[in-house]
C-alpha cells in the first residue's frame, strides 16, 4: 500500500511541474496569404470553415478549456501543427500554384471519404460534424477554386514534380 501511495504521489507532482511547461499557441492570427485573398469563399462556407476547419487549418485556434491541461495542451499542440503542416488555409496563397490544385484534391478526398474533420475533434466539438449538405458545399468550393486554378494555369504546373 506504501508503494501505491509513493508512486501516486510522484505521479501527482510529475503532473503538477508538467503545467509548467506549456506550447506555443496557435493564435497568431496572420492571414495575409489567406485563401480569401485571392478566392471567394461564401458566408456558407466560411460557416463551415470556422465549426469544422480552422482550429487545426488555420493560424487562429480557438483553444478549450481543457487545453490549458497537460499533458493534454501537449497533445493539442502537436495535433494543430500536424493540421497545418498538411493545409492552412491562411497561408494558401503562399503554396505554388501546384500545390494549391493538389491541397484542393485531399480536401475533396478527405470530405467524401468523412475522414475530416477527425473522429477526435468532432468527439468534443458536435457541431463540428457535418451534414452531408455541408459536406456537399464544401466539396463545391473547393472543386470550383480548382476548376478556375486548370482553367488559368498550364497543366505542367499542376503537378508537384517528386525530388529524386
Amino acid at each position: 500500500m506504501k508503494i501505491l501511495k509513493r508512486v501516486g504521489l510522484v505521479l501527482l507532482v510529475l503532473l503538477v511541474i508538467s503545467q509548467a511547461f506549456r506550447p506555443d499557441k496557435n493564435q497568431s492570427g496572420n492571414t495575409a496569404n489567406s485563401i480569401d485573398k485571392t478566392y471567394p469563399v461564401p458566408h456558407d462556407v466560411q460557416v463551415i470553415l470556422a465549426k469544422a476547419c480552422n482550429d487545426c487549418h488555420s493560424n487562429l485556434t480557438r483553444y478549450p478549456w481543457y487545453g490549458e491541461v497537460q499533458p493534454v495542451a501537449w497533445w493539442l499542440g502537436d495535433h494543430v501543427k500536424d493540421g497545418k503542416r498538411h493545409l492552412n488555409f491562411d497561408e494558401f496563397n503562399s503554396y505554388r500554384i501546384g500545390k494549391q490544385y493538389k491541397k484542393l484534391d485531399e480536401c475533396i478526398d478527405e470530405v467524401k471519404e468523412g475522414e475530416m474533420p477527425i473522429g477526435s475533434y468532432t468527439l468534443m466539438h458536435k457541431d463540428a460534424v457535418l451534414t452531408d449538405a455541408e459536406k456537399q458545399t464544401l466539396i463545391n468550393w473547393c472543386a470550383g477554386i480548382r476548376d478556375s486554378i486548370k482553367a488559368k494555369y498550364p497543366a505542367d504546373s499542376l503537378v508537384i514534380k517528386r525530388k529524386k
